[in-house]
């Protein structure tokens, strides 16, 4: 069985995304969804990470919470899976494909609205299969 493409994590993502509850995904509306076969080294080091297959997912933008309604740095949010690390975990774990992107992309838009842990634990299985 051949490995999951991009096209594939992003369609899984995607599919992720449609299922929250409207207000997180009305919330999500201006964040960009981006797979990347690795993080880049400046994404690492500002994580103080050094192996790049353990970063499987990022957050790069102010939280909701965090924002303030006169600032607007004109770029937008962005999660980015990473294929590579993800594919490693997948095989190292046995998680399956689905509940890996599952996890990963409902952490890194939970960082969007400035989420503890717990909240995304739940925001997690609302849309569990």
């Amino acid at each position: 069985m051949s490995e999951p493409s991009i096209a594939a994590f992003e369609t899984a993502a995607a599919e992720v995304l449609a299922r929250l509850p409207a207000v997180f995904r009305d919330g999500l509306a201006g964040v960009v969804l981006k797979v990347e076969e690795f993080a880049t080294r400046e994404q690492l080091d500002s994580l103080d990470i050094d192996d790049p297959l353990d970063l499987t997912g990022l957050y790069e933008g102010v939280a909701l919470t965090e924002r303030s309604q006169f600032e607007s740095d004109g770029l937008p949010p962005v999660i980015t899976l990473f294929r590579q690390p993800l594919l490693t975990e997948m095989r190292e774990t046995g998680v399956s494909f689905a509940e890996l992107v599952r996890h990963v992309v409902i952490h890194e838009a939970g960082h969007h609205f400035g989420l503890s842990d717990d909240d995304m634990h739940n925001l997690e299985d609302s849309v569990a299969d």
